[in-house]
Parts: C-alpha cells; sequence; structure tokens
C-alpha cells in the first residue's frame, strides 16, 4: 500500500507540474530605466506646455501673418507672369516705338540733309564762274544761211595740269546734229582769239525749231577732250531781222556721249629700196546709218598729206545699202624714205549721195602726229618693211580730226 501511494503520488505530481517556459530576457539594467522615464516625463510636459504657448497669441495676429503671407505669395506670381509672358509684348512694342522714332527722324534729317545739299550746289553752281564768249549771228535771207561767227573768250578756266587750256569752239544745230564745226585749236590760252565763220543752210522756217549750240573745249591729245563750257541758243527766241552780236557767259555742260561710227580694216605695206607705199582699203563694219531706210551707201577716200599739204587722193568704189562693205582696193604712192617719216595718211568713210554733197561718216589718221592705234599702225609698218601689216581702225568725228591734224604737234 506504501508503495502504491508512492507510485499514485509520482504520478499525481509529473501530471501536475507544467511544461518548462522559455528562460525570460534579463531585466534592463537600472541606468536604462531612469534615462528612458526621465525622457518620457519631459515629452509630455513640452506637450502640456504648447497649447498654453499657442494660445498666448492673439487671433488678429495670426490671421495679419496669414494675409501678408498669401499678399507676398500673390505679388511673386504676378511678377513671374508679367517677367515670363508679357516682357515679349512689351520688348516688341518697345522696339517699334523706336523704331518708328528712327525712321521719323532719319526721313527728317534726310529731307533736311537733301534740301541742304540743293542749296549747297546751288550756291555752288552760282559761284562757279566758266568764262565768256563772244559770237555774232546774221541771216542771209537771199541765200538761206545763218552765219555764225566765234570771235573770242575770255577768263576761262584752267583745265591742264600746268594752270593753262587749249581751248577751241564746236558749233552745231539740234536736234539733228547732221553738221558740226570746229575752230582752230588755240594752245595754253586762257583769253584765246579765234574770230572764224561757219555757214548753215537752213531756210528760216525751218529755224523755228533748232537751237544753236556753242561749245567750249579744252583739246587733249592723248584722251577725251574736256567741255569748258557751252551756250544754247534757240533759235525761236531771237530776231533775226538784223546781226546780233553777243557776249555771254558760258554755262557748265557736259560732253554729248560719242556716237558709234564704225571700224575700218586698212593694211599698209612700204618698201624702202623703191619708196613705195601701198594702202588697201579692206573692208569696213558697223557704219552709222545715214539714209532714211536705216542703210548707207559707204566709200572711202584716201589722202595723203606731208607737213600739212595734200600730196595725192584716191577713192574706192561705191558700196550700195550696205553698213558693213567689203572693199579690197589698194592704192599705191611713190614716197621717198627721206619724206616717210613726216607723211599723214587720211581715211574718210563718206555716204555717196545722189541729190546732194556726200556726207561724212567718219575718220581716222595715221602716220606723224598720230596717237593711239594711229601711231602703233604706222610703227608697225617701218618696223617691217615689205610686209603688209592690217590693222582695224575705230572712226571719229570728221571735225575732232580736223581738229587734232590742226593742233600743232609737240
Amino acid at each position: 500500500m506504501h508503495l502504491v501511494s508512492l507510485t499514485h503520488r509520482a504520478r499525481r505530481a509529473a501530471e501536475s507540474e507544467p511544461e518548462p517556459a522559455p528562460p525570460p530576457p534579463p531585466p534592463p539594467s537600472h541606468h536604462s530605466s531612469h534615462n528612458f522615464l526621465n525622457m518620457k516625463n519631459k515629452f509630455f510636459n513640452e506637450l502640456g506646455h504648447l497649447p498654453n504657448h499657442k494660445m498666448s497669441m492673439p487671433m488678429w495676429a495670426i490671421g495679419a501673418i496669414v494675409v501678408v503671407v498669401l499678399a507676398l505669395v500673390g505679388c511673386f506670381a504676378f511678377c513671374v507672369y508679367k517677367k515670363c509672358l508679357g516682357g515679349k509684348k512689351k520688348a516688341k512694342k518697345v522696339r517699334e516705338r523706336k523704331g518708328g522714332r528712327l525712321r521719323r527722324k532719319k526721313e527728317g534729317e534726310g529731307e533736311q540733309a537733301e534740301e541742304e545739299k540743293k542749296e549747297g550746289e546751288g550756291e555752288e553752281q552760282e559761284r562757279e564762274y566758266f568764262g565768256k564768249l563772244e559770237y555774232t549771228l546774221d541771216y542771209n535771207f537771199t541765200e538761206n544761211q545763218l552765219i555764225v561767227g566765234i570771235l573770242q573768250a575770255q577768263d576761262l578756266p584752267a583745265m591742264d595740269i600746268g594752270g593753262t587750256s587749249d581751248p577751241y569752239v564746236k558749233v552745231y544745230m539740234l536736234p539733228d546734229k547732221k553738221k558740226k564745226f570746229e575752230t582752230k585749236v588755240q594752245r595754253k590760252n586762257l583769253c584765246p582769239v579765234f574770230n572764224e565763220t561757219f555757214t548753215f543752210k537752213i531756210p528760216f522756217n525751218d529755224l523755228a525749231g533748232q537751237t544753236l549750240v556753242l561749245q567750249v573745249f579744252d583739246f587733249d591729245r592723248f584722251g577725251k577732250h574736256d567741255v569748258i563750257g557751252e551756250i544754247k541758243i534757240p533759235m525761236n527766241s531771237i530776231d533775226l531781222g538784223q546781226p546780233i552780236h553777243e557776249y555771254k557767259d558760258l554755262v557748265g555742260g557736259e560732253k554729248e556721249e560719242q556716237e558709234k561710227l564704225g571700224d575700218i580694216c586698212i593694211s599698209l605695206r612700204y618698201v624702202p629700196t623703191s619708196g613705195k607705199l601701198t594702202v588697201c582699203i579692206m573692208e569696213a563694219k558697223n557704219l552709222k546709218k545715214m539714209d532714211v531706210g536705216g542703210l548707207s551707201d559707204p566709200f572711202v577716200k584716201v589722202v595723203l598729206q606731208h607737213n600739212g599739204k595734200r600730196l595725192k587722193k584716191k577713192k574706192t568704189t561705191v558700196k550700195q545699202n550696205t553698213l558693213n562693205p567689203y572693199f579690197n582696193e589698194s592704192f599705191s604712192f611713190e614716197i621717198p624714205f627721206a619724206q616717210i617719216q613726216k607723211i599723214q595718211v587720211l581715211i574718210t568713210v563718206y555716204d555717196y549721195d545722189k541729190l546732194g554733197s556726200n556726207d561724212a561718216i567718219g575718220k581716222c589718221w595715221i602716220g606723224f602726229g598720230a596717237s593711239g592705234v594711229g601711231l602703233r599702225h604706222w610703227s608697225d609698218m617701218l618696223a617691217n618693211p615689205r610686209r603688209p601689216v592690217a590693222q582695224w581702225h575705230t572712226l571719229l568725228p570728221e571735225e575732232e580730226v580736223d581738229a587734232a591734224l590742226k593742233a600743232p604737234i609737240r
């Protein structure tokens, strides 16, 4: 019985004994627990004092702060908008306004400058002096002739580097300019005396629509002749019932544009041993139209001069209705070698007219005293004896060549 009770007691103790639990964590130390409690107490104390501090600020101050903050935010947003979006429009308007002002200013300055320039040019033209020309006019009613006398010029401006001029006067009628006259060239003279007379055969009834032009030029052997001054006389503004003698001031003028008269091809050959000079008129091209139908009837006259005296002259045949005639005609002249250096060959192209006088289309000259192509062609011929040397020459007005021939050779 005692053994049974012991067994029963042991079984009951085993059943009543609980299952072993996991070991509990080590208890925190005394120092860590103390810090945690202090922080907790401080936090709740501050939390409890915070509402009391806010409530100490009045409500109107909080409202004012809110209003100010909103106003600042609104101003900032408005400035950003104007800066980014309105700046371009404003800049464009400003540029347009400035551009308009600048344009108006420039236009005003341009008009003012133009007016001042015109006034200055007018004053300069009034101050500029071109000299005077003395001339006479007389009309012969029985012969239907207008007689123009060129007497003298006074106080001409100096056109050359040396302070002088080489003046001559060109006389012609507008608008046809068919017949022109020129005085002799007066070398190095600002007060030249001409005393030359020229005659235009024009019916009196045809004079009313024409203008007499007196142009004073400065002769230049190696370049274009410069206009010194001119006088234009409308024939319907004067009374030709009695002779006219006037002394008028020259006015500034521009040289008339050189009219193209055409070109001519000439071949020269000289044999020193026999003294034979051969001039071959080969062809011409682009001649001036002289007839009503727009063509011409050209022929060529060749004149040989020595020291200003005519020795011989020859003519080609007439080529009908053409501006580009082909001649291929040769003429021979006996010229001793001792005289060849002083020989001048004058070539004149004429338009043949059955009913009236033949009109000169253009002229050129080769040999002693010539310049440019005329001098070079002559020199090439002398440098190549017995060989023909061909060269194209540009035709010039007959009056211009005649004036150059009259001028003293330097």
